[in-house]
């Protein structure tokens, strides 16, 4: 199993466990903190939160889904991203 280095993740209560879990064949593997190729996703999703989706999205569950169906599918389109600013978009 892949894991990030949440602090969840990498709780005392998880470590305790880890040597029963390999003895069964599941393994953890912790990627590196600030890895690049996760980078664009941590951008978009602060994105999402902070700017696309807007308060009255988040009256349901089923309402915040839709509208992050919506901007997830606008994502290049009409939702653009600057990474830098030599970019054109």
């Amino acid at each position: 199993m892949v894991l990030d280095n949440a602090s969840i993740h990498t709780a005392a209560i998880v470590q305790q466990r880890r040597a029963g879990w390999e003895a069964r064949d599941l393994y953890l593997f912790f990627l590196l903190p600030y890895s690049l190729h996760l980078t664009i996703a941590e951008t978009v999703w602060r994105h999402l939160k902070g700017g696309w989706l807007r308060p009255e999205d988040y009256r349901s569950t089923d309402e915040l889904a839709y509208a992050t169906n919506r901007c997830l599918a606008a994502f290049g389109k009409e939702l653009r991203i600057r990474f830098s600013p030599f970019n054109e978009n």
